[in-house]
């Protein structure tokens, strides 16, 4: 569950996140879950908004020098980008760290029935 307060603190210090006259908007449960995460992640002090807003803006950058049409659909994709560059240059798990963890829920993922739960089991890190 999103602290509306810090909703609210978040969409004031970030350009550009989509939102409503109730605030941020989200397409898919995955969106909302990485808007959390970096809420929980600023709240533990990991960066400041004007850190984060600086650290999007250059993967948004990226993104669209590589041919991102930058329509919307995939903010919340440079979003979690966003997210992994500052966890890891912060030193809180490494660039493979998250690599590998990515592609264990993958497996899991794909082995996973539509609308069951995806349950991590040691062998979706075996690569």
């Amino acid at each position: 569950m999103l602290d509306p307060r810090a909703a609210r603190e978040a969409t004031r210090a970030v350009p550009g996140i989509p939102r409503d006259e109730d605030g941020p908007v989200f397409r898919e449960p995955w969106e909302a879950q990485a808007f959390a995460m970096a809420l929980a992640l600023h709240g533990k002090g990991l960066f400041t908004w004007s850190e984060w807003a600086a650290t999007l803006a250059d993967q948004i950058k990226r993104a669209q020098a590589a041919g991102d049409p930058d329509t919307g659909e995939t903010y919340y994709r440079h979003w979690l980008a966003t997210l992994e560059r500052l966890v890891a240059a912060k030193g809180v798990a490494s660039s493979e760290t998250l690599h590998r963890y990515r592609d264990a829920w993958d497996r899991a993922c794909d082995r996973t029935p539509h609308g069951a739960p995806i349950e991590l089991k040691p062998e979706d890190f075996a690569g």
